[in-house]
């Protein structure tokens, strides 16, 4: 095991923005995860708590997005440090046939059982769904198996489980260049069988990558990524089994993945990229910040996580772990991810 030690825990807000003194989050530890890594780029991570204390964290990685070398990579954080990445999953086809691995994503349900979802294709518009799982937190892994004709699986951002078991797995396909399309997909059986439920599918909105949040009595919303410079989202009555339509939020999103959490005491949080698309896809991923909600409705920023200008600082994951610290990681430059430690003071 690797040891890494907090840049700092910082009491003096101002630290965190000169504009967020009021902010209640403290930053508790800010650390890179890999140490020499084995590869030279890296994305997409995602997290998941295994035990008290203890996080496993994914991310895929190769010479370069979308390269057949890109791999799913496996890491475990808890208080004696971070594992060095073990090679866990890939898009290998056969001896003669290998395409690039994408966005995995860790979910573990209330049965104890972990996955770890995955996309193997030639690019986002031709992928297809991968699922491994583990009934021993990871310490070893199924055989690698392919979701159903039209199931993807979560495209970037963690399932979420209601109290009657039914796991709501946030998805989205990219249909060509021009299109986008939101969707869930939703089990009833601990993963066994997926049932695809479209969101507003005849929306001006291009929408991927959605995150889910709760607001109690079966209230659900969505918040996607966009083409329309705006965090978009949709809003469900019923435990999220029909939505309503695609609508934007006050918070800018420059085509970049984000990530939400419900804590619970009920507040929301999102990490997301405020600025307005640049003139490429990847511009505009040089500042990243955390707002907070109460209502789903008004946002407020209450942390800056990165304050740069032509860097990427991107993908971003939040879980709130059993100890009620809050865990952010995100790319880091492409070349490392970067793992965030929040208390509300």
């Amino acid at each position: 095991m690797k040891k890494f030690f907090p840049v700092a825990v910082i009491y003096a807000l101002s630290l965190l923005s000169v504009s967020y003194a009021q902010s209640p989050w403290i930053k508790l530890k800010e650390e890179l995860v890999f140490n020499n890594p084995p590869f030279k780029q890296c994305h997409a991570s995602t997290m998941v708590e295994i035990a008290p204390g203890k996080v496993l964290l994914s991310c895929f990685g190769g010479s370069a997005e979308g390269k057949k070398d890109v791999d799913i990579w496996l890491s475990s954080i808890d208080d004696q440090g971070i594992s060095s990445p073990q090679d866990v999953a890939n898009g290998i086809v056969s001896d003669t046939l290998r395409f690039p691995a994408w966005n995995p994503v860790l979910f573990k349900s209330n049965t104890g059982k972990l996955f770890l979802f995955y996309k193997v294709g030639p690019n986002p518009r031709e992928w297809w769904g991968m699922l491994k799982t583990s009934d021993n937190d990871g310490q070893s892994w199924s055989p690698a198996s392919r979701l159903p004709e039209g199931i993807l699986g979560p495209i970037k951002n963690k399932p979420v489980q209601l109290a009657d078991g039914t796991i709501l797995s946030p998805s989205s396909v990219e249909v060509n260049e021009n299109r986008w399309t939101a969707h869930m997909e939703k089990s009833a059986d601990d993963g066994k069988t997926w049932k695809l439920i479209p969101v507003d599918p005849d929306s001006k909105f291009d929408v991927i990558q959605p995150s889910v949040l709760f607001y109690g009595k079966n209230k659900l919303q969505i918040l996607c990524r966009s083409k329309q410079g705006s965090v978009v989202q949709a809003w469900s009555a019923d435990g999220g089994n029909t939505w309503g339509k695609l609508s934007k939020t006050s918070l800018l999103n420059p085509n970049s993945g984000t990530d939400a959490v419900t804590l619970k005491d009920g507040t929301q949080l999102i990490v997301y990229n405020p600025d307005v698309p640049g003139k490429d896809w990847f511009n505009g991923r040089g500042k990243l910040r955390v707002a907070s909600s109460k209502d789903g409705k008004t946002w407020k920023d209450v942390v800056v996580l990165e304050n740069g200008t032509k860097e990427e600082f991107s993908y971003p994951a939040i879980i709130q772990t059993r100890d009620g610290l809050v865990h952010i990681t995100y790319t880091y430059d492409r070349k490392n991810v970067k793992h965030i430690v929040l208390k509300k003071g």
